[in-house]
């Protein structure tokens, strides 16, 4: 038998006055977990990271150090380092331009594809390793913009490439749980989509805040904003119609939500020979058959909710973790709506193994919601997804 290897964190425990029972109570788990914690031998899950983080008085980075064995070097350096240099490549072209230095098209074009290889960061990572990413290419803009000297034309497109940046930092705040952070950033992105005379970005910029608070008139508005707009595209038409869509789900409002679902529906399979933004790039069928369910689950309507998200998330790729984790939480629900706990609890054990490691708290806090349902059941499967999720 090989050495046991052991992590730094009782070391921190023991240096801030905690005993493991101390720990384990603030923490809400059993002693034997953080035992194991301790050990190398299981790492917390995704929600209890940054309670932990709290207790040790220690950042997220500095938690990922405490977990990591000795001997080992963990996936979340590998993630940290990834995310580091994707920060370092953005950012040095920027850091080029020298104050009064002429500006013009050629490098708005560079900046909104640096933007877009940025963006797909969040398709593999979440906002816990996202948001400093984003946060500093959007400083390094601000700053570009307040330096340069440019045409009153490419004022505008500098200010949409920063409206751009500011919601996919909201995005990421939103994603850690910094909730004070993305509402700002979502102002500020509110605010610079209008300054660039960009429908469709103010509309999106509006999307965002609603989708945050599930506020259908915002939402709504945003609809009419965007499709004010001569040159607002189908893609962009159709993002913007299903988020009203889950604001009227929330609400509990039907039939507004499936009639804004069939505009969704209708706007992503309309041909179109128009540039879609980069901002739309993910959104398409599939995307649309998710939303579809998961509006159909909050009107407790599994029924129509469990076909087309089983159907989805079965097409739905792996490598997108962190989004087929919270996906596979509506469809949890749906199966307990359904009185279908065995279904559930499977569901649930997948959505597990998707969150493990995954840099956003959302897949959490969804996962503790179909836990505390699942704690109403009996049976093999759910003791089993119960007593795992307490490990």
């Amino acid at each position: 038998m090989g050495p046991v290897r052991r992590t730094p964190l009782a070391v921190r425990r023991r240096a801030v006055g905690l005993s493991q029972d101390g720990l384990a109570q603030a923490l809400g788990v059993e002693r034997s977990t953080v035992l194991r914690w301790e050990a190398g031998k299981t790492a917390p899950q995704p929600w209890v990271r940054p309670v932990l983080a709290q207790k040790l008085q220690v950042s997220d980075e500095q938690l990922d150090d405490l977990l990591r064995p000795d001997d080992e070097e963990g996936e979340s350096v590998d993630r940290r380092a990834f995310a580091g240099l994707a920060t370092a490549l953005a950012l040095a072209p920027i850091a080029r331009a020298r104050m009064g230095s002429q500006i013009g098209a050629i490098q708005v074009l560079q900046l909104h594809k640096r933007t877009a290889r940025l963006r797909r960061l969040d398709d593999h990572l979440g906002g816990m390793d996202t948001y400093q990413v984003y946060l500093s290419e959007m400083a390094a803009t601000e700053k570009l913009i307040k330096t340069a000297s440019y045409s009153s034309a490419t004022a505008r497109a500098l200010t949409g490439v920063l409206a751009e940046q500011a919601q996919m930092a909201g995005w990421a705040a939103f994603d850690a749980g910094r909730y004070t952070d993305s509402r700002r950033h979502y102002r500020s992105a509110l605010s610079a989509a209008r300054e660039s005379g960009d429908p469709g970005l103010e509309g999106n910029s509006l999307a965002f805040i609603a989708y945050e608070n599930a506020d259908s008139q915002v939402a709504a508005e945003s609809t009419r904003v965007a499709e004010a707009g001569a040159g607002t595209t189908p893609r962009v038409r159709a993002l913007l119609h299903e988020r009203l869509a889950w604001a009227y789900a929330v609400a509990g409002q039907a039939s507004a939500a499936a009639r804004a679902l069939d505009h969704a529906v209708a706007a992503v399979n309309e041909p179109s020979h128009a540039p879609e933004p980069d901002w739309v790039f993910w959104v398409d069928p599939l995307e649309i058959d998710i939303m579809t369910g998961r509006c159909f689950t909050e009107l407790r309507r599994p029924a129509r909710a469990i076909p087309v998200l089983e159907d989805a998330l079965s097409r739905y790729d792996d490598t997108h973790a962190r989004d087929k984790a919270l996906y596979s939480t509506w469809l949890a629900h749906a199966l307990l709506d359904a009185n279908e706990p065995e279904r559930a609890a499977t569901v649930t054990e997948q959505a597990l193994d998707l969150a493990s490691g995954v840099g956003s708290i959302r897949p959490g806090e969804r996962l503790r919601g179909v836990l505390r349902r699942l704690s109403h059941h009996g049976g093999p499967e759910v003791a089993a997804v119960l007593e795992r999720a307490r490990g």
